[in-house]
This record gives structure tokens, C-alpha cells and sequence, in this order.
């Protein structure tokens, strides 16, 4: 079986009944939960190998998770109106069990990018379909109404590390997420003239302190540090697009500093499970040559995605033959566990690079 075959199928079998999809379905701290950000790229991948039904009940799934809570919102919303304190602790959950309740689990609870990563994956969907999700339009308003209030708050970034930061792949995923809203015609004229508003601010806000002397996107506002999840500001949500003297920038600064062989590292201080290079992240990078023209160095980073697959054909989050600190691998081994394998995200990015580049099995 194809790796393109296996992910789709992997992906497939284990998606829940209610839609959701598990990051990862034996890894001890992910076991259970789901993700919006990993999920929304899982489900662009097998929407964009024909698994429209899945990828339908994954954003489904997402709309009466996030619906459900248009109470809670309305509330917090409120409440910072009239100019009082809203903590991290009461915000909308960054993961959520199967069947779509906050858990029990202690976690790095307040992330505002996979709500934005969610809207926009759901546009991409309905745009590649031609046809609405049924019952979406109540998540999607919770979820822009969300943003549109607290997109400038500091809070976890991709990696549930530094809540004191306003992370610029964050502001990246709002910027597309609001956007996305926008064009998926659900909202009133009013929650859409403060979504466009809100655009216009995360724009100029990256504009004004997210970006580096030398051109390429910081980590965080302030920083000087790169990240691999600013690949996802150019390819694909489109801050700075391919063509854009910032977004060619910072993919060749993350491509400077963190890939090495293929594979891509988080970041140069990483020390989770040693800091290994992650395969999704070289899909984000391979995806962002693939956008510019570039097939060939694309397809590098496909090919060593592939050459990670265990003997079963399962992708793991990342792996650990070049390690950043290997002296911090084995307290995370004694804390969780192996690697997470298969990891859901994983296959979905193989698949998208998969799609980019053509290649069907």
C-alpha cells in the first residue's frame, strides 16, 4: 500500500464517530483528544484526496464544539467590553475529547490559533467542494466572534509553550481565520465590518513589530528568534504570501536554521524529547517550495517524510537520530512514552505535500 493510501486510511479508521479526529490514538498526553489546528490540517488533507465525508464530520464536529460555547464567548466578550480582566484560565479549551467536552487534564489551555486554523481549513474545504458543511454557520460566527475580541491577548503558541507572548504564527492563523469567516458569508454585515477590522490589525500589528531588521518573521512579537511555524504565515494562510519579499524571507531563514537532511526543527532551543526534526513541519516547508515553484526541493522534503514511516507505514511526530539537546530525551521518554506514532497530523501534512506535488499513491 502507498504511503498516500496508508494515510488516508489510518486517518479514516481512526476518526471518531462523532468526527472528531485523535492526535495521536496511543500516545499517552494526546490519547483521547483532539486538536483544531491539528485537526483542521488533517482534514485538508483527505478533503484534498477525495474524503469530502470525513473531512465533513471532522468541521462539523468542530461547529458544535465551538457553537456549544457561544455562551461562554458571549460572556467573556462582555466582560472584556466593560473593561474587566479575562483570564487565560477562562478561555475556550485548546483541545477537547472525542466527543467534543473540555476533559480533565490538566494542558496549556489558551490557544487562539487552532480556532482561526479551523475557519480557514473549513473555507478551503467548502471552496474545493462546492457546497456548504450543513449545520456550520453557529461555530462559525462563535469562533470569529472569538478572534474578533481577542486576537491582540498573548496566549500558548503551536508548541503550548510561552503564554507572556503574542506568537506571530498565531497572529497568522487569526489573520486567515478571520478572513475565511468573512468569505464564508455567515456572518452579519456588523460581525463582519469588526472580523475585516480585526484583519486590518493583525496586519499592521506583524507589520509593525513582527518583523525582522533582516526581513523574515520573529517568533513572537519582539523577538529575534525564528520558528518553524512561521512557515505557515506564507503557505498557506497567506500573511505574507509566496512572492512577498517577507514571506521569501522567512522560509529561507527557517530553511537557514532549522532543516537539516530533510527534516525541520522547531526551534533552535527545543529540548522536547530532545529536540528532534518533525515531519510535519517539512511538510510545511516542502509545501511553501511547492507554492513558489520550487518542485524539486519540495520534493526532498516529501521523500524524507516518507523515509520516516515505520515498517506499518505510520509517520511519528518526530524523530531522533539529530537531536538538538539529547540529553533532555529521556525524561520525556520516563514522563510519556515513545514518540507519538502514528500522529495524525503527520500523515494529513504528507498528504497535502502529497497533493501539491501531484503525486496520488
Amino acid at each position: 500500500m502507498s504511503l498516500v493510501a496508508h494515510s488516508l486510511d489510518v486517518i479514516k479508521r481512526l476518526q471518531a464517530s462523532s468526527g472528531a479526529y485523535p492526535a495521536s490514538p496511543t500516545f499517552s498526553a494526546y490519547r483521547g483528544y483532539s486538536w483544531l489546528r491539528d485537526g483542521a490540517f488533517i482534514a485538508e488533507g483527505v478533503s484534498r484526496h477525495g474524503d469530502a465525508a470525513g473531512a465533513d464530520a471532522f468541521h462539523a464536529w468542530c461547529a458544535r464544539v465551538v457553537g456549544d460555547r457561544a455562551g461562554q464567548v458571549d460572556v467573556l466578550v462582555s466582560r472584556a467590553a466593560r473593561g474587566e480582566p479575562v483570564t487565560a484560565a477562562e478561555m475556550l479549551p485548546t483541545r477537547f475529547t472525542l466527543d467534543g467536552v473540555d476533559g480533565d487534564d490538566d494542558w496549556w489551555d489558551f490557544q487562539l490559533d487552532g480556532y482561526g486554523t479551523w475557519l480557514w481549513a473549513l473555507r478551503e474545504h467548502v471552496a474545493r467542494h462546492g457546497r456548504a458543511v450543513p449545520g456550520t454557520d453557529k461555530g462559525v460566527r462563535t469562533a470569529a466572534r472569538y478572534l474578533t475580541a481577542f486576537w491582540h491577548l498573548p496566549c500558548y503558541d503551536w508548541w503550548e509553550e510561552h503564554v507572556e507572548h503574542r506568537h506571530v504564527a498565531t497572529l497568522g492563523s487569526i489573520h486567515a481565520g478571520l478572513r475565511a469567516a468573512i468569505a464564508l458569508g455567515v456572518l452579519s454585515g456588523a460581525e463582519s465590518a469588526t472580523a475585516a477590522e480585526a484583519v486590518e490589525g493583525v496586519a499592521a500589528l506583524v507589520a509593525r513589530e513582527g518583523v525582522h531588521e533582516r526581513g523574515h518573521l520573529r517568533k513572537w512579537l519582539g523577538s529575534d528568534a525564528v520558528d518553524g511555524s512561521l512557515l505557515a504565515c506564507v503557505e498557506p494562510f497567506g500573511l505574507y504570501p509566496a512572492g512577498h519579499p517577507v514571506g521569501e524571507a522567512t522560509v529561507a531563514e527557517v530553511e537557514r536554521q532549522l532543516a537539516r537532511d530533510g527534516g525541520v526543527y522547531r526551534y533552535l532551543e527545543d529540548t522536547f524529547y530532545g529536540g528532534g526534526r518533525w515531519l510535519l513541519l517539512a511538510g510545511f516547508l516542502g509545501w511553501n517550495h511547492a507554492r513558489a515553484g520550487r518542485r524539486e526541493q519540495a520534493a526532498r522534503y516529501l521523500e524524507w517524510m516518507a523515509a520516516q514511516a515505520t515498517p506499518a507505514g505510520d509517520l511519528p511526530e518526530q524523530v531522533s537520530d539529530l537531536l538538538l539537546a539529547p540529553d533532555r530525551r529521556q525524561e520525556w521518554l520516563e514522563r510519556w512514552g515513545p514518540v507519538a506514532t502514528p500522529l495524525l497530523w503527520s500523515h494529513g501534512m504528507y498528504l497535502i505535500l502529497a497533493d501539491e506535488l501531484g503525486v496520488t499513491a
